[in-house]
């Protein structure tokens, strides 16, 4: 007999309603500061420094963050990261107010803000093992991750035009509302699959704690693996980061297509998630995510040599939905893999690889670009891609024979 619906889990919805609310907040606000700084400065320079204040608490922050979470509630830890995001938001809407003039000011609330994401990122995954059954997870995490997906396409949209139509002060305020649902919701959603401590969560002493996080990320090459995977994957292949020169001077369909560019990758996304979150698959998931890998540095390699409109986004789209495929496979995985008193852990250095990825892959995107000509950047970083994926599927065997998701548990530490 099939099982209901992932959506109908007692406490799941309240979870993505909360998510979905403080996920848009985040989208929202950032557009709303990148536009405020910049238009106080016109100095590019100013939003390098947004994405730097947020970015080195999150990286000097995560680990010790991780670890806190294995040793207290994740829930209160959660709700506590979104009441400061809150408070960024109540902050940054009174600078607005007040008619700042200077960014030094919302830099100084982004750096807070950063704190607070180092502690909710991994406090979210950490948490969502112990609301849904571990058969359940799969689907679990599907619906989360098209949720985040579905909150980073509408929540830039509904920030520029709440910008444009009421300025920053209002904007922030409804940021400031996202964070507060969130923090009403949370309590609706119930731990029933927390598991007991260990005497590895109990030791007093953190650099014990975080040794003994690494070595087990070490020892596990299905864990290993899969983080591994996602950072050079993505490191090494992205072309987000050359949307806007594609669009400029290869396909030269301006501003409006570039949006489209955006939105295919994103479409592709969410489709696909919402198709696995209510039909998930349980049948060679190794091999399908190596090959979900590879089918995404393919059709980068596609839209790099591109010069039709339709066949770029059509790329683009494919791009996206064998991304989704991939974090459905490697998230689970992940999460199956590591024992619940140490996810924090675990789940913060995922985060860390993850931020490390995006960030360093438009930097390596960028730098590319400017050595070899965006197209040759771009059929580089595709190539890489379908390098890592071979490589990765004969360096771990574990995750290339890998059948069912059951067979991913602590019983593969050492093998």
């Amino acid at each position: 007999m099939s099982q209901p619906s992932i959506y109908r889990y007692p406490g799941f919805l309240p979870f993505l309603v909360s998510r979905v609310a403080t996920v848009g907040a985040m989208q929202i606000q950032a557009v709303v500061v990148a536009w405020q700084v910049y238009d106080m400065t016109r100095d590019p320079m100013s939003l390098a420094y947004v994405g730097l204040a947020q970015f080195l608490p999150m990286v000097l922050l995560l680990i010790p963050a991780g670890d806190l979470i294995d040793r207290f509630d994740r829930k209160l830890i959660l709700g506590l990261s979104w009441a400061v995001g809150a408070l960024c938001s109540g902050l940054l809407a009174w600078l607005a107010f007040g008619g700042a003039e200077t960014p030094l000011g919302i830099y100084g609330v982004l750096v807070l803000f950063g704190c607070s994401r180092a502690f909710a990122s991994p406090a979210l995954q950490s948490l969502l093992p112990q609301i849904v059954p571990r058969e359940r997870l799969a689907p679990a995490i599907a619906a989360n991750v098209m949720i985040m997906r579905s909150a980073t396409i509408l929540g830039p949209l509904l920030g520029g035009v709440l910008y444009a139509w009421q300025g920053g002060g209002v904007t922030y305020a409804v940021c400031l509302a996202g964070f507060l649902l969130g923090l009403v919701l949370l309590p609706r959603v119930p731990v029933r699959f927390a598991e007991p401590r260990t005497t590895v969560a109990a030791e007093s002493n953190p650099l014990t704690r975080f040794a003994a996080g690494i070595a087990f990320i070490r020892r596990s090459p299905i864990v290993l693996g899969t983080i591994s995977l996602d950072l050079f994957a993505v490191l090494l292949g992205g072309v987000v980061a050359l949307l806007p020169i594609y669009a400029h001077e290869v396909l030269q369909v301006g501003p409006a297509g570039l949006g489209a560019l955006r939105s295919a990758m994103a479409i592709g996304e969410v489709g696909v998630g919402l198709y696995l979150s209510v039909r998930p698959f349980d049948r060679s998931v190794g091999p399908v995510m190596f090959i979900a890998v590879a089918l995404f540095g393919l059709a980068n390699l596609v839209f790099s040599l591109s010069s039709l409109f339709w066949l770029s986004c059509l790329a683009l789209m494919v791009a996206g939905g064998a991304d989704m495929v991939s974090m459905y496979i490697r998230g689970t995985l992940v999460q199956l893999s590591t024992p619940d008193y140490m996810r924090g852990r675990v789940n913060a250095v995922n985060m860390l690889f993850i931020g490390s990825s995006n960030e360093l892959g438009e930097f390596r995107a960028g730098t590319s670009a400017a050595w070899f000509g965006v197209v040759g950047a771009a059929v580089g970083g595709s190539l890489c891609t379908l390098a890592v994926a071979g490589l990765w599927a004969w360096k771990f065997r574990p995750l290339r024979v890998l059948n069912r998701f059951s067979e991913a548990s602590v019983s593969d530490v050492g093998k």
